[in-house]
């Protein structure tokens, strides 16, 4: 090993000093930094620098030769940080979604309030033979009333017209009943009576019926 004289800075020379921190690595940055830049111009001060370089090599023989940690990818990896990986496969994630629908539908359809079911009305209107048969049914939702008709039709020059008699004992004419099947847009409520008549072609002059009143029968819920 080297005297510890010869390691021991002239503390009465300020360049020698400097020169042997800068060597030993004891300067901050931007003492470092101007003691480098001073080495690259300044001759003389250049060359203690390389003389502390010489005093202090015997110094690095005694340590072995070690390669210097691999900093690079603990570097990166702070620098560029990857975002966390899901526990789950796009299919896992495709099937929450689907359950999570079903369940956002079902809760609507349950949370959502249901309008109130309103029974339909039906009666069948019969005449005295059986012959004339009428199957009627009425949407109270769309207040629209259905009548299947079966037996003879009407005789020439005549038809056959429907009314509906409510508590007043008025009848109102609903219109002629065409061929089997007749729709009819109306308002009509439990308990009211059906009627139909045969009239001259065309209906009833009058508001009322004139001609025979062949079946009549009370609208009930279906």
């Amino acid at each position: 090993m080297s005297d510890d004289s010869t390691l021991s800075p002239d503390d009465h020379d300020p360049d020698d000093l400097l020169a042997a921190e800068y060597v030993l690595g004891l300067l901050d940055g931007a003492e470092w930094r101007a003691a480098r830049d001073r080495a690259l111009v300044d001759a003389g001060f250049a060359a203690r620098v390389q003389t502390w370089e010489a005093r202090l090599a015997a110094l690095n023989a005694e340590f072995p030769e070690m390669s210097p940690p691999d900093l690079l990818a603990k570097i990166e990896a702070r620098l560029f940080a990857q975002p966390k990986r899901r526990r789950f496969g796009w299919g896992w994630g495709l099937a929450t979604g689907s359950v999570l629908a079903l369940a956002l539908v079902a809760a609507f359809v349950v949370l959502t309030p249901q309008a109130p079911r309103v029974p339909g009305l039906q009666a069948e209107l019969v005449d005295e033979s059986g012959a004339l048969v009428l199957s009627v049914s009425y949407d109270r939702s769309a207040t629209r009333l259905s009548i299947a008709t079966t037996g003879p039709e009407p005789g020439a020059g005549q038809d056959y017209e429907l009314w509906v008699i409510d508590d007043s004992g008025v009848p109102r004419s609903l219109g002629l009943l065409a061929g089997a099947a007749t729709e009819i847009i109306t308002d009509l409520e439990p308990g009211q009576v059906l009627a139909v008549s045969l009239e001259p072609a065309g209906g009833s002059p009058e508001p009322v019926p004139t001609g025979p009143v062949l079946a009549a029968a009370a609208l009930t819920e279906a």
